[in-house]
């Protein structure tokens, strides 16, 4: 491990964001930064040395990047992922009945840190000069009782050349060219993410001053638990579980949105918000919707001084999934905006509601796509597609279908439900699209892809085994 790495994987303090640093970062905003297209954020690090020292053993490097500016999609530059000597792809075993049909990955090795549970992808894509290189980062539980955070979800990283078949590693990463394990649950007891984690979404910083800074927004989920009853017919359980068996679970953990900051995208630093457990912001007071807890917060940049974040909750009084936003002028602090998109209507696939949504600035014109998990009266789960103008609150669903839902049979291994959508916009065309999911089946959970050609974005084709699109 070189020396820059080790100053970054050896600090297990958070760093504060002081009105300092706010400034450093309005400046940083304001000089010429490599950002993907309608995409402009800044660095609010107190301790500048940490989060801005370089991992990669080049000199000099990140004094011009400009990787990041083609699309919001791909946000992984050349100097600080894409060209260090990132291990060789390999696949998942291969499968190749039909019931595997999207399957790009599954669980890992018995006794791994990801070997009972997978989830919450958060895909990026980078094209450079000859190469392409993809990175996910994901959550996953172990079952191996010598493991010492088998109770908790820990995030991991995979890396791959084709976005199909991944590189995963079991052990926590020790350089910055390692892939596993790159973050664990705070040890304050204090934190709002002491008990989970799972990552939501990535967003690169860069400017011609300093190499580009990764911005992770994930859920962390405290010990607090949450009382809720009233509604038989709903399963509300936070963090999400796959069971065996159907359960309704009548209390939930507490979570909040947090944010934590890295040079390489493998040692991370948490960046504490002005809540006093650390997070982002605090659930909603008394009976506002957003009152038992707050998860998922997918952040859009939408321009200079414009930072969105989408969220769900739960909302008690009306007894359903629903999605709210939330604006912010530096990525740390953030203004509530409400609920933008509620249950469907009666028969529907989220009649219950909706839940983990993935926004995307859609490069022909301008508008926004969400993908989101849609949850049906029987609590299964599909996943839909909204549209808006603006980003803001005129959301309306593309169609009252789901673009992707659960396979059909008794065997697939995602034939319970689809969830957690990750959504791409391919850099080579506009009508293409990849959409990452969560598959449940067989009492397990896998990651899958799907994929949409042409101008028609309402139906989702799974990819099949062995092949590379």
């Amino acid at each position: 491990m070189d020396a820059a790495c080790r100053r970054i994987a050896t600090t297990n303090t958070s760093v504060s964001a002081s009105s300092t640093t706010r400034r450093m970062a309005k400046a940083i905003m304001l000089g010429s930064i490599c950002f993907p297209r309608n995409q402009r954020g800044r660095l609010n690090p107190r301790q500048c040395s940490l989060l801005l020292t370089r991992c990669s053993t080049k000199p000099g490097i990140g004094s011009s990047n400009n990787a990041t500016s083609r699309n919001p999609a791909i946000e992984l530059d050349s100097n600080s992922m894409a060209r260090r000597h990132l291990p060789t792809p390999t696949s998942n075993p291969p499968h190749t009945p039909p019931e595997s049909n999207g399957l790009v990955f599954d669980l890992g090795p018995r006794n791994s840190w990801d070997s009972t549970e997978i989830g919450s992808p958060v895909v990026k894509r980078y094209i450079g000069d000859n190469e392409e290189r993809w990175c996910m980062w994901y959550h996953g539980k172990s079952s191996s009782e010598s493991d010492d955070h088998n109770n908790s979800d820990q995030i991991g990283l995979a890396v791959s050349s084709n976005g199909i078949q991944w590189t995963r590693g079991s052990q926590p990463v020790r350089s910055c060219a390692d892939v596993g394990v790159v973050m664990n649950c705070s040890k304050n007891w204090w934190s709002f993410d002491t008990e989970s984690i799972r990552p939501s979404e990535l967003v690169i910083m860069s400017s011609p001053m300093y190499s580009s800074v990764y911005w992770l927004y994930y859920t962390g989920f405290s010990s607090e638990q949450m009382e809720i009853s009233g509604f038989p017919n709903v399963s509300v359980e936070n963090p999400e579980r796959v069971h065996h068996e159907h359960t309704k679970v009548s209390k939930i953990f507490k979570s909040l949105p947090g944010l934590a900051c890295s040079q390489d995208g493998r040692h991370w630093a948490r960046i504490e918000g002005d809540h006093h457990s650390g997070a982002l912001l605090d659930v909603g007071s008394g009976k506002e919707w957003d009152s038992l807890f707050i998860a998922a917060p997918h952040v859009v940049v939408h321009g200079s001084d414009d930072m969105r974040m989408y969220y769900y909750s739960f909302d008690a009084e009306n007894g359903h999934f629903a999605i709210g936003l939330a604006r912010s002028r530096d990525g740390i602090r953030w203004v509530k905006l409400g609920k933008i998109l509620g249950r469907g209507k009666e028969g529907c696939f989220d009649e219950l509601g909706v839940k983990n949504a993935c926004v995307i600035r859609r490069r022909k014109d301008g508008n926004y796509f969400m993908a989101y998990e849609g949850v049906a009266a029987d609590g299964r789960r599909s996943i839909g597609l909204a549209e808006s103008t603006d980003g803001l609150r005129n959301w309306k669903r593309v169609q009252e279908d789901p673009i992707l839902e659960a396979s059909e049979g008794d065997n697939g291994w995602d034939n319970e439900g689809v969830r957690s959508p990750c959504m791409i916009q391919m850099e080579d065309n506009i009508d293409k699209w990849r959409l990452y999911y969560v598959g449940v089946g067989r009492g397990t959970t896998g990651i899958g892809m799907a994929f949409s050609e042409g101008s028609n974005i309402r139906t989702f084709r799974r990819s099949s085994p062995g092949v590379t699109l």
